[in-house]
């Protein structure tokens, strides 16, 4: 549905991405890596709003550059890091921002698209207070308000990067949940930092220093091997229950507690 062929980006003197080829079909892809990998980079550039050095990015067998705007919009629905603020809208009339791609300007939302933004903020948990201000929102509300834009698209590629930024643990858990449920339909695609949701996707992307360095489930060995390492060996992942976890080795740390000053 989405690829990247010998996708190249430099910032300055610096190449930020090598030469990076993949491709994107149905499911939940989790972007992982340590901190400068270029997660980021590769998400925006997926988006089509980072100017790439060499390669190409293509949606639906069409280079990424071939479509217009708002074809691209309706497509490819994006979920910024740091999302603005909003200021004086409502959650509900920021939600129906989501709705945009598809009616344009001037084309008055209808029943359908009201019954889109209400469900994409249940889904969310905001419905119960779509009157409130963005501006009087916590942080954690408001990702979960453009989460809620986000949805609101009904595009079939979803690109969230960090999605999970301000959200306390049950809310991260929840949309972990629905990245998951979206995935059976859609394309999803998340930058995580947080090891452990990432290990519940259905496909990782490992990213260290500009290159993949695995692609693969989370129970792949060659996929936690390269987890491992691109975090220099201070993880390790094992089994607990139905799921895989990322556990920090805490070795050297209980060594230092137990030093006499």
């Amino acid at each position: 549905m989405i690829a990247a062929r010998a996708l190249q980006v430099r910032f300055g003197g610096r190449m930020v991405l090598h030469g990076i080829t993949l491709a994107f079909e149905r499911g939940w892809t989790a972007i992982v890596g340590p901190n400068g990998a270029g997660k980021s980079t590769l998400l925006r550039a997926l988006a089509g709003l980072q100017p790439l050095h060499a390669g190409e990015v293509t949606l639906a067998g069409r280079p990424l550059a071939a479509w217009s705007a708002r074809d691209r919009a309706r497509q490819l629905a994006w979920l910024a890091q740091q999302a603005e603020s909003g200021g004086e809208l409502t959650v509900r009339d920021a939600v129906h921002l989501g709705r945009l791609p598809q009616l344009g300007l001037f084309t008055t939302p209808g029943p359908q698209d009201e019954a889109i933004v209400q469900q994409a903020m249940r889904d969310t948990e905001c419905q119960s207070w779509q009157h409130r201000r963005l501006s009087a929102l916590s942080g954690g509300e408001r990702q979960r308000v453009f989460l809620a834009r986000a949805l609101a698209v009904q595009a079939p590629v979803l690109l969230l990067d960090e999605p999970t930024t301000h959200l306390d643990p049950p809310h991260q858990v929840a949309l972990v949940r629905q990245m998951a449920r979206l995935g059976r339909t859609q394309v999803v695609i998340s930058v995580l930092h947080d090891l452990n949701l990432a290990l519940a996707a259905d496909r990782l992307v490992v990213l260290a220093a500009g290159d993949v360095r695995a692609v693969g489930g989370c129970g792949d060995p060659a996929v936690q091997a390269a987890l491992v390492e691109v975090f220099g060996g201070a993880i390790r992942i094992e089994r607990m229950g139905a799921q895989w976890v990322a556990l920090p080795l805490l070795q050297d740390f209980q060594d230092l507690q137990g030093t006499p000053p």
